[in-house]
């Protein structure tokens, strides 16, 4: 099992209002538990895309 680089998930989503980044799908209380916890883990949510869709996407 793989864990889950969020650099590079397109549903990771910088907020202005609050100057930081957060993952823009809805985990559940246990995947928000290991996101926020800095440890490794494979997010079922993840789609790799290149920094051009990423960025679109955060526009």
């Amino acid at each position: 099992m793989g864990t889950t680089n969020c650099d590079d998930c397109m549903y990771y989503e910088y907020d202005e209002e609050f100057e930081y980044y957060s993952c823009g799908m809805d985990l559940d209380e246990d995947d928000t538990a290991r996101f926020l916890s800095g440890m490794p883990f494979t997010c079922p949510f993840y789609k790799c895309g290149d920094e051009y869709q990423i960025v679109k996407h955060q526009m």
